[in-house]
């Protein structure tokens, strides 16, 4: 919580510096690591993944940074071909592959249009190199569009073109929640990739917080098949976006039991049941007021 309320306060070209700097650290102590011959391999994965409980058929989301697993053997070709040996052919692999890495307002206002084949991730390695795996099929929602590997692919993603909003009942987010799947947080928390968070938000009529900007916009996409077609969508509100405590919400996860804390590789992961998750907030959210932005209620 206090690193998010540093975050929101810190003017960005501050944050752009010490980003690189992390950025750079982090490349030098990957390079050791290689130079040394000690990192870990696609087998070294897929021990790890089956040990914290993911397995065959499982539905699965994942957020991932490559760099906090350590130095890996191929990158992020052996984490993807590691995520998909362990969920089998029957199981569903997603990941958020959005082109923003800011606040949806200044990136809606400046692009041309989204690009469903070629707009890339900027959501890391992984889910860039996931986007481009010739099996995958990407949703078609300008924000928030996911990827998805599975023998029901286009359930997940067909419906996610024209919502208003990115998170609601057609989305690959609440989809992932129906089929009680599960959500892996490779290297990152709640705080840099809680956009299941937003479930709750698009579900409850009237939510408390003015989550959405007050302006409506219309974007060009540029379909799977190169056809363009237009869509209107809500963005989120900058402002109130400055307000998220998502880590905060840790701890409840945990006690409710539908958050634990795991490894792989080097990174400290969760491994999160989505529908536990979604149910969880729902109840502390009309009970005590708790949401990303009031974590211990109001």
């Amino acid at each position: 919580m206090l690193r998010s309320f540093v975050r929101n306060i810190t003017p960005g070209f501050i944050l752009n510096f010490y980003r690189n700097f992390k950025k750079k650290r982090t490349n030098k102590r990957l390079l050791i690591d290689a130079k040394a011959g000690s990192g870990f391999s696609k087998e070294d994965i897929i021990k790890d993944l089956e040990k914290i409980g993911i397995k065959k058929g499982d539905v699965l989301m994942v957020h991932s940074s490559l760099s906090k697993i350590g130095f890996v053997n191929e990158g992020a070709k052996s984490v993807v071909e590691a995520l998909i040996d362990v969920i089998g052919t029957d199981g569903h692999l997603l990941m958020p592959n959005s082109p923003n890495a800011s606040y949806q307002l200044a990136y809606i206002q400046s692009i041309a249009e989204f690009d469903v084949l070629n707009s890339p991730s900027k959501l890391g390695a992984i889910s860039e190199y996931f986007r481009c795996l010739p099996d995958v099929k990407r949703s078609a929602h300008p924000t928030e569009p996911v990827s998805c590997l599975g023998p029901e692919k286009e359930y997940f993603v067909d419906n996610h073109f024209g919502n208003l909003t990115p998170y609601n009942q057609n989305s690959p987010f609440y989809k992932v929640i129906e089929k009680r799947g599960k959500i892996l947080y490779l290297g990152v928390t709640l705080d840099n990739a809680g956009t299941h968070l937003h479930t709750l938000e698009d579900a409850i009529p009237d939510f408390k917080f003015p989550v959405y900007w007050n302006e409506i916009f219309e974007v060009k996409v540029r379909m799977e098949d190169n056809s363009i077609q237009y869509m209107k969508t809500k963005v989120h509100n900058p402002e109130q976006s400055k307000k998220r405590k998502c880590d905060g919400l840790i701890p409840l996860f945990e006690s409710e039991g539908v958050l634990s804390q795991v490894t792989v590789g080097n990174a400290k992961c969760m491994l999160v049941d989505a529908k536990g998750m979604f149910e969880c907030m729902k109840k502390h959210y009309f009970e005590n007021g708790v949401t990303m932005y009031t974590p211990n209620g109001s």
